[in-house]
């Protein structure tokens, strides 16, 4: 089912396209900090040997990915029957991106507990998960509004991508400060495997192109 974001009137002509500009800037704030979450989380991730920083960090990486395809479907809003086939091949292929990771995660978590290898404290993680928390809710709400006002699926489901992203930032918090504070080193690969089902589950519905069809009118 496609995902419809309600609307109280139609968006005139205008205002459509002030829309349009300012979604394109949350969205290009969005991949600037995307990227820097990746490159901290996978370089501070593979330094500590943390599974879920390192997971964390690939799904950054996806988000940029995803949040590209959303822009993409912006600069073609005039042209909505190729916005919508460039959604869905688009989406597609950030779903097997997705199911590619929870795999990776999973197999990787599975591992560091049967092999119980201690990951390093990471305190740069700690870090940039606490900063992750503040932000993504904040363009979640933001990006929210220009999907209910442009009526839009596709950019309703990158919002909910970002949205799973703060979720995330909670998982890997709770795992690494575990870490930290009690020596838990299990939290951290527990942690990990907590993210599989999110991932998991995302990438089902962008595969099935059940997040990524944009609003058609009755």
């Amino acid at each position: 089912m496609a995902i419809r974001p309600k609307t109280t009137s139609p968006i005139q002509p205008v205002q459509r396209t002030a829309t349009v500009q300012y979604g394109r800037l949350l969205l290009y704030l969005t991949i600037v900090w995307n990227s820097v979450e990746c490159a901290v989380g996978l370089l501070a991730g593979f330094w500590a040997g943390s599974i879920a920083l390192i997971g964390f960090g690939f799904d950054s990486a996806i988000e940029v990915t995803s949040s590209l395809a959303a822009l993409w479907r912006l600069w073609h809003d005039h042209d909505e029957a190729r916005r919508e086939a460039v959604e869905r091949r688009t989406m597609r292929i950030i779903g097997v991106c997705f199911l590619l990771l929870a795999a990776y995660i999973l197999y990787e978590a599975v591992e560091t507990l049967i092999r119980r290898e201690v990951p390093d404290h990471s305190l740069i993680g700690i870090v940039l998960a606490a900063l992750s928390l503040i932000v993504m809710p904040l363009l979640v709400r933001l990006k929210r509004r220009v999907a209910i006002q442009m009526e839009s699926g596709a950019l309703e489901a990158e919002a909910r991508q970002t949205e799973m992203c703060a979720y995330l930032s909670a998982i890997l918090l709770a795992g690494l400060g575990l870490n930290v504070w009690l020596g838990w080193w299990w939290a951290d690969p527990i942690a990990g495997l907590t993210m599989v089902p999110l991932i998991g589950w995302e990438g089902l519905e962008a595969v099935r192109g059940q997040t990524c069809c944009a609003h058609r009118s009755n």
